[in-house]
């Protein structure tokens, strides 16, 4: 494939890398830095794709193991301030519930969150378990278990 097939490729994905970006990070800086390093490696690993699978779920298996091994790789600094910060105060309220959703996903392991993320993504069970490696039926069992956590984390 050549660079124009990458691009469209990553054009029409951006979402759901900007997802992944969200729920592995936590500052804008930070989601930036997976982005770019995102693109970087599906941009490697391009050549080598071979149209066994779908270009979503081969985007979001590079994407993944790609926040799953900066994240563990990542040392973060503490640092302390005399002050606390001022809380900006959501303009509306989907953005309210958007945040409380977003820390609520923060919540969930590693793997609840590729689940999830993956679900969100509107991919079939079939296409989560190729992705995440698991069986198919047991997809739908990790998804409800995931929802009731979720459920129990917003107090719904």
């Amino acid at each position: 494939m050549d660079k124009q097939a990458f691009l469209a490729a990553i054009t029409q994905h951006q979402g759901m890398l900007h997802k992944l970006c969200r729920l592995y990070r936590d500052t804008p800086e930070d989601r930036e830095d997976l982005f770019q390093e995102m693109i970087y490696q599906l941009w490697k690993s391009f050549p080598s794709f071979q149209g066994n699978a779908k270009i979503s779920t081969w985007i979001y298996r590079i994407a993944l193991n790609t926040a799953l091994a900066s994240f563990r790789k990542k040392s973060l600094p503490v640092t302390y301030t005399d002050t606390l910060p001022e809380i900006a105060q959501p303009d509306h309220r989907d953005n309210e519930q958007q945040e409380l959703f977003f820390a609520a996903l923060k919540q969930l392991s590693d793997a609840e969150k590729a689940i999830i993320a993956l679900y969100l993504e509107d991919m079939s069970y079939q296409e989560i378990a190729g992705v995440i490696g698991i069986e198919e039926n047991y997809v739908g069992v990790k998804l409800n278990r995931i929802k009731n956590k979720i459920k129990s984390i917003l107090n719904l």
